[in-house]
């Protein structure tokens, strides 16, 4: 399966690709350098305040500490490993961390393995999301980009069960990322990033959802308006 079902070539696709995340993000665009070198240090800082407190709490260390291990690896799980703490766009930042939650739940080839490690994800992302805006003290914190992680290989959902009707297998993961295929790859990508920014109904409205729920039951929503887009372009593929 290629872009060329959606009647571009896949140079053609990525360049409307790219125009629609310009005009999403222009006006963030000048801060593109500066946000990355700072996103850098960031994530460093993440991932030494984590080992820190890890070894603080290994070697039994005396006296009140502002964070406990437990705060701080709940934090550094719902900002994703650190990236969340990127100051540009890290929702973007998460979602190709999800790129690679994607590929790991498609490694042991199994269906039922997929299946529950989406679902699974979303509890964890629930309960852990809601657990940062407590810590935080913020409704939906911008940090907060496990949601975007764990909702990324929803959106591969239907194009997963067209290749499965195909075949009768899970497809590997580089099947995603070959010369024929990448292009939709990055449409999937672009367009699940177009909804998570836009929020067309119910998205934004499940914000509305109690602790976690809100956090994480957006992204979910949005992937499934990707998997919407997804069935549409199958059946025009099909009825050619």
């Amino acid at each position: 399966m290629t872009a060329s079902f959606l009647g571009l070539s896949g140079g053609e696709l990525i360049l409307v690709l790219l125009l629609i995340l310009i005009l999403v993000g222009a006006d963030k665009l000048p801060g593109l350098l500066r946000g990355l070198g700072q996103g850098i240090a960031e994530f460093k800082r993440a991932v030494d305040e984590l080992s820190a407190e890890m070894s603080r709490a290994l070697s039994g260390a005396s006296g009140k500490t502002e964070r406990s291990p437990d705060f701080s690896l709940v934090l550094w799980l719902a900002q994703g490993l650190g990236v969340g703490r990127i100051p540009f766009a890290p929702g973007t930042f998460g979602s190709l961390l999800g790129l690679l939650w994607f590929v790991i739940l498609l490694l042991p080839g199994r269906l039922w393995f997929y299946a529950a490690g989406v679902v699974l994800g979303v509890f964890v992302s629930v309960w852990i999301c809601g657990r940062a805006e407590q810590i935080l003290n913020q409704t939906d914190p911008g940090s907060v980009v496990l949601d975007e992680i764990i909702a990324t290989p929803i959106c591969f959902g239907v194009w997963i069960g067209e290749y499965l009707s195909q075949h009768g297998a899970m497809p590997a993961p580089e099947y995603f990322f070959n010369r024929d295929t990448w292009p939709m790859t990055v449409a999937v990508f672009a367009a699940f990033r177009l909804f998570d920014v836009v929020k067309p109904w119910p998205v934004r409205q499940s914000q509305k959802l109690p602790g976690g729920w809100g956090v994480t039951m957006d992204d979910v929503l949005a992937a499934l308006y990707v998997n919407a887009l997804l069935a549409l372009a199958f059946l025009r593929f099909v009825g050619r």
